[in-house]
């Protein structure tokens, strides 16, 4: 006779839970006013209690003692800087459908920090609910913005529009071409576009507010931000024009990952001047100079593939000269920002697992455009300044500073400065190639320490070994909950999986996959970055391509045994595994392949590939599995020679017969990139075999779980599904479930 035990999640006040997590603060990335004193950043913090996620921006002084500001945003909106004492605030009106700007006055000394006693000022109106993405021309009084406008590209009537749309008479959506959807949403008649709008301050010091919206992309067939996710970082301002980056219009946009670099005037007055060669692929990141003669992007070679490397071009607008930077240099950059004089580019870039930190000096720019400029590594190769955690949003500071947001696998993001830039130049620039540069970045936000004190969240703890083909590949371990050296204690395993499969498991805070969450509830955590991760050099990158189901899994059996060996605490016969997307695929994969011998005693794929050959059909972004021409992954289409070849070899549901080990399967039905039904045919093929398994569907997720409350109930079904299988508070118990 069993009993019954109810599960429960382990808690306690040094435990870092699911519920933690989820509630503590999520800070975003800092930005600089322009005088460089202030830093705004914009802060969310959700509460099970009140249920509700209340948003913030903080104000934070960088040469001062004064502690940061809270201003809180009770109905939401998007801050950003105007001038060095006055924020913008751009918040929907969801009664009239359109947006209010106003005008937050900033008062700071050396001494006090705050916002002046009067309330925020209307400056003016938004006729829509839904403009974002805020880049403030100072000097030309122009404000730049995002915002989603149907054929006529009029901002003005769009609630017209709305409500003709949507009272049309059917729900019929109809198309001719691809994209039908993309990623969670199905494609309708509004697409994204940048518009302009005079904003300046007058002799009375009183703002100003135009009347009219210029639509600078309109007629173009551009697009900008990029879909899904493009902001801010899909385009940068001067003092007299736009620079952008939007999918080429020439092509079908799910075929084709190619983007195309512009400059355009504040008023869309004149035909957007393109800056890229024609010969490139994707495109990120454009930026100007502080003397907007310059602007460098990051670009990608092939068309096609959205994980190639990519290097930095600059673009010379006086001398119309093109020419690319960092050609030998085996890293894909991020972020950049030029230094105040232009001399130098401060970037960011994935290595070994880390997001670092980078300076690297600007040549003069050549004669002519080229990719492959003859320049020596000075000039080619950048130096590293930070060697942990993840940097984001470098931005440039007067005084030969910088700032920069930092997260690690201990914290969500917070502020750094450095100082001393203009020495660590001038030592560069003598000692040329030879020179290390270090710099002692010093934090200036603590948004979360309060809340993590106490917990013992752990640093990685990094591994080598040796993979396929006697490449060296990499991963870490998180230890569990209550380790201590030299005990001899043992945990239940945990293997992770990452997805892409072009991706990492890097030194990064995560509010959905955290390691230590994982380890916090007692599982020794081994993470392994196999053929096909990032930061390791673009051949690792590129060796996945036509190879799903081969070199990955023998470098994962590889540091499997690896961590086991070394490490005597894990107990192998508690093992258990997860991944999700490309991860979920490799769990799919290996439920059907046995003589890898992991031993798993339970699973879980979280939207993952059940039907390779399917999801060459059913995917949004056909660039990345098969079009007519690109063949990256698959080596053609579904029904091409290659791609058929491959995909009887490589393709999960051709092992289904061999699949054993309990599974948890978890989809979100707005996942277009793998569609739900990948999930509920993995689950079928378990249940027709009398397989334990379990089926978890969020009907209003997407790839991701994002809403708070789903995502504690994910932790709480994964952790559940773990236990029942390898748990040890009593082998005969069975799991019961709590209510919800």
């Amino acid at each position: 006779m069993t009993t019954t035990r109810e599960f429960r999640l382990r808690t306690g006040t040094d435990r870092f839970t699911p519920k933690d997590l989820i509630e503590l603060s999520r800070p975003g990335a800092g930005a600089a006013n322009a005088d460089g004193d202030l830093v705004l950043v914009a802060v969310s913090k959700y509460s099970f209690a009140e249920k509700k996620n209340r948003k913030s921006i903080f104000i934070a002084p960088l040469e001062s003692s004064v502690q940061p500001l809270e201003v809180p945003l009770a109905n939401g909106g998007e801050a950003f800087w105007l001038d060095s004492r006055t924020v913008g605030h751009v918040v929907a009106d969801d009664d009239s459908k359109v947006s209010n700007l106003y005008a937050i006055s900033v008062e700071f000394t050396t001494e006090n920090l705050n916002v002046t006693p009067e309330p925020p000022v209307l400056l003016g109106k938004f006729p829509t609910a839904s403009p974002s993405s805020f880049r403030y021309a100072a000097k030309a009084g122009v404000l730049v913005f995002a915002d989603n406008v149907y054929e006529d590209g009029d901002l003005t009537k769009v609630r017209e529009n709305d409500k003709e749309w949507q009272e049309r008479g059917n729900t019929a959506l109809v198309y001719d071409e691809t994209y039908e959807r993309h990623w969670d949403t199905w494609t309708a008649p509004k697409r994204p576009s940048l518009f302009t709008v005079k904003l300046f301050k007058g002799p009375n010091d009183k703002w100003h507010f135009g009347d009219k919206f210029f639509n600078v992309l309109n007629g173009t067939g551009h697009h900008a931000p990029v879909e899904p996710f493009g902001g801010t970082d899909d385009y940068d301002v001067s003092d007299e024009y736009i620079v952008y980056t939007t999918k080429d219009a020439e092509l079908p946009e799910a075929w084709h990952t190619k983007q195309n670099v512009y400059i355009v005037d504040f008023t869309g007055s004149q035909k957007p001047r393109e800056l890229t060669s024609g010969q490139q692929g994707a495109t990120h990141n454009p930026v100007f100079n502080a003397q907007g003669d310059k602007v460098a992007w990051t670009e990608l070679d092939k068309d096609g593939y959205e994980s190639d490397r990519a290097k930095i071009v600059i673009y010379d607008l006086k001398k119309d000269v093109r020419f690319t930077l960092t050609q030998p240099w085996d890293r894909s950059t991020d972020g950049l920002s030029f230094s105040p004089d232009s001399a130098f580019l401060y970037l960011t870039a994935g290595d070994h697992a880390r997001n670092k930190l980078f300076i690297l000096p600007i040549p003069d720019t050549p004669d002519q455009s080229s990719t492959h400029p003859p320049l020596p590594p000075y000039y080619s190769i950048p130096q590293p300044l930070t060697d942990s955690g993840a940097v984001t949003a470098v931005q440039t500071l007067p005084n030969g500073r910088l700032i920069f947001s930092r997260s690690s696998l201990q914290g969500p993001n917070d502020v750094y400065i450095v100082r001393g830039l203009r020495e660590l130049e001038a030592d560069l620039a003598r000692a040329k190639s030879d020179f290390k540069p270090k710099v002692a970045p010093q934090q200036i936000t603590r948004f979360t320490e309060e809340a993590l004190t106490g917990k013992t969240l752990r640093p990685p703890e990094d591994f080598y070994f040796e993979g396929a083909e006697g490449k060296t590949i990499h991963g870490f371990v998180i230890k569990p909950y209550g380790w201590k050296e030299g005990e001899k204690t043992k945990y239940p395993v945990l293997l992770w999986i990452h997805g892409g499969p072009q991706g990492v498991w890097d030194d990064r805070w995560s509010t959905r996959w955290n390691p230590n969450v994982f380890a916090q509830q007692g599982y020794f955590l081994v993470a392994i970055n196999p053929t096909g991760s990032t930061t390791f050099g673009q051949e690792l990158t590129d060796a996945i391509a036509k190879d799903w189901g081969g070199k990955p899994f023998v470098d994962l059996q590889k540091g499997w045994k690896y961590a086991l060996d070394k490490y005597p605490e894990i107990d192998p016969d508690r093992a258990v595994a997860a991944g999700a997307s490309w991860g979920g695929y490799a769990i799919n994969w290996i439920q059907g392949h046995p003589e890898f011998g992991f031993n798993f005693k339970a699973l879980v794929c979280h939207d993952g590939v059940f039907d390779a050959t399917y999801n060459g059909f059913s995917t949004d972004e056909l660039f990345f599995v098969s079009t007519v021409h690109f063949n990256h992954e698959w080596g053609g289409r579904p029904w091409d020679k290659e791609a058929k070849e491959l995909l009887d070899k490589f393709n999960p549901i051709n092992f289904v017969h061999r699949w054993s080990t309990p599974q948890l399967v978890i989809h979100g039905s707005k996942d277009y990139r793998l569609p739900e039904t990948d999930g509920i045919g993995a689950f079928h093929a378990l249940k027709q075999q009398d397989v334990p398994a379990r089926l978890v569907i969020f009907p209003d997720e997407n790839h991701w779980v994002l809403n708070h409350g789903n995502s504690l109930k994910w932790h709480y079904e994964v952790f559940r599904w773990f236990d029942l299988f390898v748990g040890k508070d009593d082998e005969d118990a069975e799991i019961v479930q709590l209510k919800d």
